[in-house]
């Protein structure tokens, strides 16, 4: 019998809810046992204020309105524990696996992976990162990316069964390539209060890639080098 795939899938320029149901698709087979694993890599086309699922953040009516009049869409998904926004200057990596079944699960070794892995992509630009958490981040979180002491990457982890009891993992990073970070913390801190949740997010305490070079790669070369950092990390 052949062995499930590894499929590598890369979406330039896609509406944030199409790239979230192509993730859900790429799950599906996953748990069907069609594929073994996925590396979707993604860049919006839109600007959309992600929400996570959870009754602490609501899509209030007049969150909607203020989001829409500023140019923002809202959508709902069940990873992450704050507000995320998504616009062109973001490149979303999801990497969906079967944990090894000889291994007991942990969720920090399941961000480790996931973090050596990015880690090896900025290092092939010539960067070195730190993990931790950054207060006044959005998002903020332990196994956050940093540049001295600024974000540039914030993760999110997720975890389902399959019906034989193998576990799947969902493992997502959002790469800062290039931003305004004032134009990105202005929706989350407009959730934020209407939520009545977290503290005043800061543009301040983030940083770009393109900050860091001199010439921005292709969204194509970026997609490359991840795909590489992935396979260095596969194969070691």
């Amino acid at each position: 019998m052949a062995k499930p795939k590894y499929k590598i899938v890369r979406l330039d320029h896609i509406k944030v809810e199409q790239a979230f149901d192509r993730e859900a698709e790429l799950l599906k087979q996953i748990q069907n046992g069609s594929l073994s694993q996925c590396l979707l890599l993604w860049r919006p086309a839109d600007q959309t204020v992600v929400l996570p699922a959870s009754k602490k953040w609501l899509a209030h009516p007049e969150l909607v309105t203020q989001l829409h009049t500023s140019g923002w869409d809202i959508v709902s998904r069940r990873t992450g524990g704050a507000p995320v926004p998504q616009n062109a200057g973001v490149i979303n990596v999801s990497h969906i696996y079967l944990w090894d079944h000889q291994e007991p699960y942990s969720t920090g070794l399941a961000y480790q992976a996931l973090c050596r892995a990015l880690g090896l992509f900025f290092q092939s630009y010539g960067l070195e990162v730190d993990i931790h958490a950054t207060p006044s981040s959005y998002c903020d979180g332990d196994y956050n990316l940093n540049i001295n002491g600024q974000k540039i990457v914030g993760t999110a982890q997720r975890v389902m069964m399959k019906s034989n009891q193998e576990k799947i993992v969902l493992a997502q990073a959002c790469i800062l390539i290039e931003a305004d970070f004032e134009t990105l913390v202005q929706p989350v801190n407009l959730c934020n209060r209407l939520n009545q949740n977290g503290d005043l997010v800061s543009a301040a305490v983030h940083t770009s890639l393109a900050q860091h070079l001199g010439e921005l790669p292709t969204t194509e070369a970026l997609f490359q080098r991840m795909v590489q950092a992935f396979v260095v990390c596969q194969n070691t």
